[in-house]
């Protein structure tokens, strides 16, 4: 048989498609303006074209959907115009180039809170962008405070591990003991500057351990261990979903780092009350308010 040598135009074109095929294996960020006041921020910029915000938005649609119909990995990534002048000024570039702007968006993708495109309509994936930011930045924030307050003076015992070793066990006990179906719960710890909320949503079977996503369950955790650490009022709530039964609504509060169980009027009251008037508010239909169930007193196992 004839040995055939390949021509440079062959060699080309092989090597064309194996980069192709790299291109398409390599995941993409797309930094997201998703308001108007940080659109409006990045028009001061020559470099930055773009005139029209809802022009935009529907340009970053197209891309993605180009993206993702080339078998590309997308991820978003909430891009804050102020966040990207003091990133350019610590790193000595210069903010109207669109290199720095790629730079600050993979920093962003490699520390921040990304949302994965899968196809979702831009008026669906902005709100979800936007909530895993606030998510993000609670946990830093908590994460923040943990670190700052050092080692018991008695034991000389890391407090904010031993914190969020307390949290973590406490959260485990609560979705032990809530038992199957579709769980909403909500952590809210006061501290002298904000108040840190926590959400969390996860679903058990009659059978099995509760499915918990391992950045949600760090982050809830992260912020009631502030509560335990700082011995601050708080709270959290349970809400329970089920097939054909009503809506159950469970409730603790915070106290000495243990949760108490809520009666069931305790409950009642703090659900329908207007957290910024302390107006009454009315009870949802199909909603029981019931008592905080007990979650134990038992301490979770040392670290060895």
């Amino acid at each position: 048989m004839a040995h055939i040598k390949p021509t440079k135009r062959s060699r080309q074109s092989s090597g064309t498609s194996m980069r192709r095929t790299l291109r398409r294996e390599a995941p993409s960020t797309v930094g997201l303006l998703v308001d108007p006041e940080d659109f409006a921020a990045m028009r001061h910029y020559r470099s930055f074209t773009f005139e029209d915000h809802s022009v935009y938005l529907q340009q970053v649609e197209g891309l993605l959907r180009t993206l993702a119909a080339q078998g590309m990995h997308t991820t978003v990534a909430l891009f804050d115009p102020e966040d990207y002048a003091e990133f350019c000024t610590e790193s000595g570039l210069d903010p109207d180039e669109r290199t720095s702007r790629s730079r600050f968006t993979a920093e962003i993708a490699a520390a921040g809170a990304t949302v994965a495109y899968t196809g979702q309509p831009i008026d669906t994936l902005i709100p979800l962008l936007v909530s895993r930011a606030v998510r993000h930045a609670t946990w830093e924030y908590a994460t923040m405070l943990l670190a700052g307050i050092g080692d018991c003076a008695d034991c000389g015992q890391d407090i904010g591990r031993a914190a969020f070793d307390r949290a973590s066990h406490l959260l485990m006990r609560l979705l032990d003991t809530a038992g199957p179906g579709m769980h909403h719960v909500v952590c809210s710890v006061p501290t002298e500057s904000e108040q840190l909320l926590a959400v969390l949503h996860t679903a058990r079977d009659t059978d099995g351990p509760a499915r918990l996503e391992s950045s949600e369950g760090a982050e809830f955790a992260t912020v009631l261990a502030v509560g335990v650490a700082l011995e601050t009022q708080g709270g959290v709530v349970l809400r329970t979903t089920e097939p054909d039964t009503p809506d159950r609504v469970h409730g603790w509060r915070l106290h000495r780092g243990s949760l108490l169980p809520l009666t069931a009027g305790e409950v009642f009251s703090a659900y329908c009350t207007d957290a910024d008037t302390g107006e009454p508010v009315s009870p949802e239909s199909g909603v029981e308010y019931c008592a905080g169930f007990d979650l134990g007193a038992d301490e979770p196992e040392a670290h060895r």
